[in-house]
């Protein structure tokens, strides 16, 4: 088939939940995605935030080839040596001390709330706790995560969602406090927002708000789906701040291309939460996904992979500071890391900006309302940060009144 009669059968078959961009694609290499047609993309979005490694890394994938001539599933009442020695690997990475792997970011959204929810039930004797969460945010599209997604018009069509949310503003603590309520049981928040436009905390806002935990025996809990696993710098965005979350998700990297997540909590949280029967998956941690997160844990430290991030991030802003200067429409660019945003001024939509660099072999995303999003895989180089900036100009170029 070619390319259209692909979309075409996909339009008939599949549930028609996404405005997919008009091409199919079929392999990868390195950094590199190809279609169907064969033409090459550089990719700066990286299956938002999925491929750290990029495209072909043989030791990955000598992994699962070997992990499927085992076992694939055995179901969460047995041990297995993927589950074990994967779950030791992140803990150490982390800092946190237990870890229940799920299928997806939203799954691991779904037992963070949970555990949270059991900590004060099981500290107060009673239900009907709430949560503080931050404008903006997001957290994923289930009923409980997206209870917890601060942006109005992903919520309003499936109301009610979940009770007992309350939203502040990210970045203030007085918001914060303003929420605070005899119930409050945690607060939820990601170390670097993603989908509300790419704004990291601030440092002392951070830190105010475990201290405000700590005081009030409230748990922190940290989204680091998509900003954990390398992207700023370190394995996890919060390890540059000074603070540890009670319960930290993290999911995208993590399996670097299989779909796998996790929640990771502290040893008090852990003592004092879920038990057998309070939460459980059926696929959650199976042995083909933990293979691969067992070798991503490995890559990532053998090869470096936040120390490579940290070093060549300046590179890559001082780039993106080109780009601010060239360009009028172009106001700033924010974010930690290999997690960037170019914000546009109101003339020029990130929507159009994504869809034409994609016409020029470039693989980008939008974020917010005014952001262009670059989430390149964690092994790309200078030349790479190069070619990026010689297709994007083109493109801008061509937003240029």
């Amino acid at each position: 088939m070619n390319k259209q009669e692909y979309i075409d059968t996909a339009e008939e078959n599949l549930f028609h939940v996404y405005n997919r961009f008009p091409v199919v694609f079929d392999k990868g290499e390195g950094v590199n995605i190809y279609d169907t047609d064969g033409k090459k993309y550089l990719d700066f979005a990286s299956g938002i935030g999925v491929m750290a490694f990029g495209y072909g890394n043989e030791e990955y994938k000598d992994a699962l080839k070997n992990q499927i001539d085992k076992i694939t599933h055995t179901s969460n009442l047995y041990y297995h040596v993927p589950m074990i020695e994967a779950g030791k690997k992140v803990c150490k990475a982390s800092g946190m001390d237990k870890i229940f792997f799920t299928n997806s970011g939203a799954e691991a959204i779904e037992g963070a709330i949970k555990t949270a929810k059991r900590y004060a039930y099981n500290r107060d004797g009673y239900a009907g706790h709430e949560i503080i969460a931050m404008e903006h945010s997001f957290h994923g599209r289930t009923v409980g995560s997206l209870s917890v997604t601060g942006t109005e018009h992903y919520r309003e069509p499936f109301l009610p969602l979940m009770e007992g949310v309350r939203f502040a503003q990210f970045n203030d603590i007085n918001s914060v406090i303003a929420q605070l309520s005899d119930k409050t049981c945690a607060i939820i928040m990601e170390t670097v927002q993603g989908e509300g436009g790419l704004y990291p905390a601030d440092p002392e806002f951070i830190k105010a708000v475990r201290k405000l935990c700590d005081e009030r025996d409230m748990l922190l809990i940290l989204d680091e789906i998509q900003c954990g696993m390398g992207r700023t710098g370190s394995m996890y965005a919060f390890q540059q701040y000074g603070v540890k979350p009670d319960i930290l998700t993290s999911a995208k990297a993590l399996g670097a291309g299989v779909p796998v997540g996790a929640f990771l909590v502290t040893d008090k949280v852990a003592s004092n939460s879920l038990v057998p029967g309070d939460h459980g998956t059926t696929y959650g941690g199976n042995p083909l996904v933990c293979a691969a997160v067992d070798k991503t844990m490995d890559i990532m430290t053998e090869r470096k992979i936040p120390e490579h991030v940290a070093e060549l991030t300046p590179y890559f802003e001082s780039v993106l500071d080109k780009i601010v200067e060239k360009y009028d429409f172009v106001t700033s660019h924010r974010g930690m890391g290999f997690m960037q945003g170019l914000v546009l001024s109101e003339e020029v939509a990130p929507g159009k900006v994504v869809a034409a660099a994609l016409e020029h072999g470039l693989v980008i995303l939008s974020a917010g309302k005014d952001v262009v999003r670059l989430l390149p895989p964690l092994v790309i180089e200078k030349s790479d940060i190069d070619e990026m900036y010689k297709l994007l100009t083109e493109v801008l170029d061509t937003f240029v009144k």
